[in-house]
């Protein structure tokens, strides 16, 4: 086929095949804002999908959702178990079923079938395995079977949040906000770290109080944090790895360049730093140097009083600063010697140097012959000790624009440290966020970083307060950000070769989470999904080419599950939806 055609099906009927040229602008119809109770139940997608004069039906298509158990499966989608297998019980004694799948690869094994990796973001946390059925004619994706991933041999898994695939063909995923070891250290573990302990028998049939003090005698801190790699063979052989050597911080997703040996890693988090890994081999992340980014700023900063430039995100440069090199079986020697925080640093000691990162204000110390230990298991920590900058607010999803070597990283807020006139960052406060464009020279290494578009406080004034909402006459009630342009961003994809950049909301500012795509030559921006009460429109993906159909995925997190909980009629609402737009031709 001629690499400037991306033929386009319709969706699940294949009537016939239409083409696009690539230099045709791709141009979705805007998706209707959700303004009744009906549709702020449902999904909501553009109708049609047009380049050129070709036009072609738009939809979701749910491939899963959460409890769903197909023939041949080994549990429920979403049920989690413990390091024994055994199904994980909450405190009233039901087994516990996530709503929360936040990223669902597609993935081609080494038997040419298509499977479905997909990531739910809890603690304890689980990876389910899906076989998929796709028709040959029509590109369509059903589910024929599922299964939870074995994590007893790495102490589990922990909040799964965002992934990529690596350029190989792997699984990459991520494990979010890891527990604070300063907590094991102080006798304060909260009830968000400690309800990883019910990964152990030692928890079963505990009730929440209990959590703490079992949490502190049988729960490691440094186990979780890491980038996975899941590597699938076929439905019955999959490994699963943990790169210990790319360090440990709050992963929101990991995603490798073309090179097959930089990886940016996205901090998600108050007070967080952006971190790039320089694997020594292609294809193998279990050895390599960890950077921390240095950010410059070189757009112009006033008070929120004097501002008068618009909110567009700031600008600034990028360098980097090395916190060495290490291997995944190095690290994992020095997590299983027994380490500590306290045998990591000093606080509070002649010598300690101020910090910032997203634990309070602290004033640490390294400890001799600690610094491999503290780049990467106290890596954000380690990293402003260094200089490096810690001051980006809810740091989220990463692409790429192979064409134009252009990364682009959403930042779901940007206040706090990034707006607040001292340190390194001192753009404009904007809680609506902003996605950011990084240049990459030829060896994929970011050195500036730009706004390219942000969301728009309702009712914008410069220093606009979060409680500015539409009037409670208006359709648009309960937005606090302009429902025409972005919220919060969270996760980004690239469809390549139309100029395309497709954004996600994680946001509490729309009230129905919705998707949009950018195209970033035009700046034309089209709504082109929104999603159900309380959701999350998490990890859209883009699938070029699996066996012949691309695919943009994307997840439909915990309905019902961040606001509007009064709202839920029926329990099945709140189940989560796995899913995909398209399909269209491979190309």
């Amino acid at each position: 086929m001629n690499p400037k055609i991306l033929a386009i099906m319709v969706p699940a009927l294949a009537l016939n095949a239409l083409s696009i040229q690539a230099e045709d602008a791709l141009m979705f119809s805007t998706a209707p804002i959700p303004v009744s109770d009906l549709d702020k139940r449902s999904i909501l997608t553009s109708q049609f999908i047009q380049g050129g004069d070709v036009r072609v039906d738009f939809k979701y298509n749910t491939i899963m959702r959460s409890g769903d158990n197909p023939a041949g499966s080994m549990a429920p989608f979403g049920t989690i178990f413990d390091i024994e297998g055994k199904a994980v019980t909450t405190a009233d004694g039901a087994v516990k079923v996530s709503n929360d799948n936040d990223f669902s690869s597609l993935i081609v094994g080494e038997d040419n079938k298509v499977y479905m990796v997909s990531h739910f973001e809890t603690r304890p946390a689980a990876v389910y395995l899906t076989e998929l059925n796709q028709d040959s004619t029509t590109g369509e994706l059903t589910a024929n079977k599922t299964r939870p991933l074995d994590f007893s041999h790495v102490k589990g898994g922990w909040v799964h949040c965002a992934g990529s695939v690596a350029p190989w063909g792997n699984h990459i995923g991520s494990e979010e906000y890891p527990p604070d070891a300063k907590q094991w250290r102080d006798n304060t573990i909260d009830g968000y770290n400690a309800e990883m302990v019910r990964y152990f028998p030692v928890a079963r049939g505990a009730t929440t109080e209990a959590l703490p003090s079992l949490a502190k005698q049988h729960m490691n801190p440094y186990d979780y944090g890491y980038t996975l790699e899941i590597d699938v063979k076929n439905f019955n052989d999959t490994s699963v790895v943990k790169h210990y050597a790319m360090g440990r911080v709050a992963i929101e997703l990991s995603y490798v360049m073309p090179n097959e040996k930089t990886v940016y890693t996205s901090d998600d988090g108050t007070y967080v730093g952006l971190f790039r890994f320089e694997a020594d081999n292609a294809k193998d992340l279990s050895s390599g140097e960890l950077f921390a980014a240095k950010f410059t700023q070189t757009s112009p900063w006033t008070s929120d009083a004097e501002r008068t430039q618009p909110l567009d995100g700031g600008a600034g440069n990028i360098s980097w600063i090395s916190l060495g090199k290490a291997t995944d079986a190095e690290v994992r020697s020095i997590i299983d010697s027994g380490v500590t925080f306290s045998d990591i640093f000093s606080e509070d000691v002649m010598g300690c140097t101020a910090i910032k990162t997203g634990y309070g204000d602290e004033c640490l110390k390294i400890n001799a012959g600690m610094e491999k230990a503290a780049s990467r298991l106290e890596t954000r920590r380690y990293a402003a000790l260094k200089g490096a900058t810690t001051e980006w607010e809810k740091m989220e999803g990463i692409t790429l624009d192979e064409s134009t070597n252009t990364m682009y990283l959403a930042m779901s807020r940007v206040r706090k440290g990034m707006s607040d006139g001292v340190g390194d960052i001192s753009v404009p406060y904007n809680y609506c966020g902003t996605v950011y464009a990084l240049d990459l020279d030829e060896n994929y290494l970011a050195s500036n970083m730009r706004g390219v578009v942000s969301g728009v406080p309702r009712l914008f004034k410069y220093g606009a307060v979060e409680d500015n909402p539409y009037p409670d006459n208006s359709p648009y009630a309960g937005n606090k950000c302009d429902v025409q342009a972005i919220s919060e961003p969270d996760n980004v994809t690239f469809i390549p070769r139309f100029d395309t950049l497709i954004i996600g909301e994680d946001t509490s500012k729309h009230q129905n989470d919705m998707i949009w795509s950018y195209n970033v030559k035009s700046k034309n921006l089209t709504r082109i999904l929104t999603t159900p009460y309380g959701s999350e429109t998490t990890s859209p993906y883009f699938y070029r080419n699996v066996k012949g159909f691309s695919y943009l995925m994307t997840v439909v997190q915990h309905p019902f599950g961040e606001s509007d909980q009064d709202a839920l009629k029926v329990n099945k609402e709140a189940r989560g939806y796995t899913g995909y737009m398209g399909p269209w031709g491979g190309y």
